[in-house]
C-alpha cells in the first residue's frame, strides 16, 4: 500500500464511535451477544469517562505541544500496537484482570476488530487452561510487531495476570499477513522463560534474523533468538541493568502507585528499542531511570560469556521513568512515553546523553502511555493501558478496563 492508502485507511478509523470496541465483536457475534458487548462497553466507557473527568479535574490541562488524536477505543486493556507496511493496524489484550475473549485483533478500516489470525488461536482462556493446548493458543499476549516483510510477530509470554507461566505457552510467532497461517513459531522452555518471567516486548534485526525480546518479570534479563534456528539464549540475567531500581518508586496522579497489600510497581526491563542499522539494543526497567545500551554483536555471539556480555552494557541517560521506547526512521529520534506526566518525550541520540528529553505530547487523556509504533507513513501511534486505574491498583475498578489508541500529531 502507498503512502496515500496508508492515510486513507487512517481516517476511516478515526470515524469511530465515541463507545470503545470489543475485540470480541465483529460480525460473527449474535444479536444477543453484540446487546450484551454494547451495553457492558457503555457501562466501562461511563466509567473510564468519569474517571478522565476526575483526572482532569485534578491536574492541568494539556500542554500546547503535539496533539493527541484518538483512533480507537476497545473495552479491554490494551498493551501493544504495531502497523505494517500496507497500513493494516494490530493490537493485543494481555489478559491482565480479566479473561478477554481476545488476545490479538485487527483494527479493521470500518472501525470494527477480529480476532487475529482467527477465532481458533484467540481461543484460550484462563478458565479452560488445563482443556487446550497452549502452544497453540495466544494464552496472554503482550506485544505484537510487523516486521515489514510480510509478517506479524507475536510476544505471548504465557502469564495471564503476570502470575504463573502456563507451561508450554511461552512463545515468539509469526503470522504470514497475506495467508493469515502462522508459519513460525520459536518456543521459550523453562531456561529461557522460567517461572516468574514476563516476555514483555521484542524487537528484530534488520535482515531478520535475529530477535530481541525484554523480560520484565521478577527478574529481569534479556533474550536474543536465533530466529532460524529456533533458539534463544537468556542473557544479562540479573544484572543491575536489567532489573528494579529500589531507589525508584513510581508515581501517578502525583503519588506512589502502590497495589492493595502495599507493594508499589516491580517491572524490570521492559521497554526496548534496535539502532536502525541494528548494531545497539536499547532497554529500560520501568522501576527505574536509566537507559542502557549494549552492542548487539555481543547478544549474537554464542561464544561471549555472561561477563563479556555484562562489561559491553553502557549507560545512555536519563529517561526518567518510561515504559515504551521507539527509534523513528530518521535513527536519531527516539520515543519516549512518560506515564508518570502522562506525555511522550522525545531524546535525540546524537546529542549528548544527558541532553534534556524534549516533551513530545503531555495530555491528562493519557493515562499510562504504553507501546508506541509507527505506520508507513510516518505517523506515530501509542496506545494507553491505564495500567494506574486497573484492578491491580484500584480493588474497585472493572475487570474489563476501557483502553485507547492514539495517533501523535506534531505541532505544525
Amino acid at each position: 500500500m502507498d503512502r496515500s492508502q496508508g492515510k486513507q485507511r487512517e481516517s476511516k478509523s478515526e470515524m469511530v464511535p465515541d463507545t470503545p470496541f470489543d475485540p470480541a465483536g465483529g460480525r460473527t457475534r449474535t444479536e444477543t451477544e453484540a446487546a450484551r458487548a454494547h451495553a457492558d462497553a457503555r457501562r466501562t466507557a461511563a466509567l473510564a469517562a468519569a474517571d478522565a473527568g476526575a483526572d482532569a479535574d485534578r491536574r492541568p490541562a494539556r500542554d500546547p505541544v503535539g496533539h493527541p488524536r484518538m483512533v480507537a477505543g476497545f473495552v479491554h486493556q490494551v498493551t501493544g500496537v504495531t502497523v505494517a507496511e500496507d497500513g493494516r493496524v494490530f493490537v493485543c489484550f494481555p489478559r491482565w484482570t480479566e479473561d478477554s475473549a481476545v488476545s490479538v485483533a485487527e483494527l479493521l478500516p470500518d472501525g470494527t476488530t477480529r480476532p487475529f489470525p482467527d477465532e481458533r488461536w484467540n481461543g484460550f482462556r484462563n478458565a479452560r487452561k488445563d482443556e487446550l493446548d497452549p502452544g497453540e493458543h495466544w494464552v496472554c499476549v503482550q506485544s505484537v510487531v510487523a516486521d515489514g516483510r510480510g509478517g506479524l510477530w507475536v510476544l505471548d509470554p504465557a502469564a495471564p495476570a503476570q502470575d504463573r507461566l502456563v507451561p508450554g505457552g511461552a512463545k515468539l510467532a509469526r503470522v504470514d499477513l497475506g495467508s493469515g497461517q502462522v508459519d513460525k513459531v520459536v518456543r521459550f522452555g523453562e531456561d529461557t522463560a522460567p517461572q516468574g518471567s514476563y516476555l514483555n516486548d521484542v524487537r528484530f534485526s534488520p535482515d531478520g534474523a535475529r530477535a530481541y525480546i525484554t523480560d520484565s518479570g521478577a527478574k529481569g534479563a534479556i533474550l536474543a533468538v536465533d530466529i532460524a534456528a529456533g533458539t534463544a539464549r537468556r542473557l544479562l540475567d540479573g544484572h543491575p541493568s536489567t532489573q528494579v531500581d529500589k531507589s525508584v518508586q513510581v508515581k501517578a496522579d502525583g503519588e506512589v502507585l502502590r497495589r492493595p497489600d502495599g507493594r508499589g510497581v516491580e517491572f524490570s526491563a521492559d521497554g526496548i528499542a534496535l539502532s536502525n542499522d541494528g548494531g545497539h539494543l536499547y532497554w529500560q526497567a520501568i522501576k527505574g531511570t536509566t537507559l542502557y545500551r549494549v552492542p548487539t554483536r555481543l547478544l549474537d555471539d554464542p561464544h561471549a560469556g555472561p561477563d563479556q556480555v555484562a562489561a559491553g552494557v553502557e549507560r545512555v541517560g536519563e529517561n526518567g521513568v518510561a515504559d515504551g521506547l521507539l527509534i523513528g526512521r530518521d535513527g536519531t529520534t527516539m520515543y519516549v512515553t512518560a506515564p508518570e506526566e502522562d506525555a511522550v518525550k522525545v531524546r535525540d541520540l546524537s546529542a549528548p546523553g544527558d541532553a534534556p528529553l524534549r516533551v513530545l505530547v503531555r495530555d491528562p487523556r493519557l493515562r499510562w502511555p504504553d507501546t508506541l509504533a509507527q505506520g508507513p507513513d510516518g505517523a506515530v501511534y501509542l496506545t494507553t493501558s491505564r495500567i494506574q486505574d486497573s484492578a491491580f491498583f484500584k480493588p474497585d475498578a472493572p475487570t474489563a478496563l476501557a483502553t485507547q489508541l492514539w495517533c501523535i500529531v506534531e505541532p505544525s
